[in-house]
């Protein structure tokens, strides 16, 4: 059995801090071998820099993902190329710096783990096809390879037909993006592991991580307001995906995590 533990979207220093606090414990309690985390978001509530990436992959976190905010720090531009465990969406355009997959080498003896990042289109900014483009990525990855795909989308209709159109072709899907976890875990009838959305590590009273009355005071008045990271207990949220070496499967569905810390 090999378990991959997936963060959802790390939501600034509290998120870091959740992850710190509880990594180890979850890691242990869940036999984790391999640790995935959304990191977008993690430098102060948009975007990456060297240090918090440092910061991460210090902690234990394997890879770390991208999205739609990968680029909101441009201190990501000067070391991306050089971090291969740092991705962004496999769909941006040729030219673009960095990689949306990483292949590494996993278990005993080793088998091909690709770890793949997404970006959705629907209500997102412009991106490439992300169906095609997973099209072009199996078509160059190993042969019996394991893969592990974050697909960073703001629609469920789009995750869950990306989910389809790669059942059988990849051993799991999570969403993540909304920053709020969905209850819809399962094995679909080709064997992938998918969630819509693992939820996020971050401050939980609060709207996807911002403080509350802003965010409030936009809806109400339609006015543009300087959002702030909100403060006080932490959310921890992710999923465990289980699977067999030597079928390359899942075995069973994710199982959702979600805790609360001061």
């Amino acid at each position: 059995m090999f378990n991959i533990l997936f963060l959802g979207d790390i939501v600034g220093k509290p998120g870091r801090e959740a992850v710190r606090q509880l990594y180890p414990q979850m890691r242990s309690r869940f036999s984790v071998n391999y640790c995935i985390a959304n990191g977008e978001n993690a430098a102060h509530g948009a975007g990456l820099t060297r240090e918090v990436a440092d910061d991460l992959l210090n902690i234990g976190v394997d890879v770390l993902t991208g999205g739609n905010h990968t680029w909101d720090k441009r201190d990501i531009l000067e070391f991306i190329d050089a971090s291969p465990r740092v991705l962004r969406p496999a769909n941006y355009p040729s030219g673009v710096p960095g990689s949306g997959v990483l292949v590494t080498e996993i278990g005993s003896p080793p088998v091909p783990l690709a770890v793949v990042s997404l970006q959705g289109r629907t209500f997102m900014p412009p991106a490439d096809c992300p169906f095609q483009t997973m099209d072009r990525v199996l078509a160059g990855l190993p042969p019996r390879c394991l893969v592990f795909v974050d697909f960073h989308a703001e629609a469920t209709s789009e995750k869950l037909a990306l989910a389809h159109y790669l059942d059988g072709k990849v051993a799991g899907i999570v969403g993540t993006h909304t920053h709020i976890q969905t209850a819809d875990e399962r094995l679909l009838p080709h064997g992938t592991a998918y969630l819509s959305d693992a939820g996020m590590c971050g401050p939980y009273n609060s709207v996807l991580g911002v403080a509350v009355a802003p965010v409030i005071h936009k809806f109400t008045t339609g006015m543009p307001v300087r959002f702030e990271l909100a403060e006080g207990p932490k959310v921890f949220a992710g999923a465990v995906y289980r699977f067999d070496l030597a079928t390359l499967r899942a075995v069973a569905a994710p199982e959702r995590i979600q805790v609360i810390v001061p």
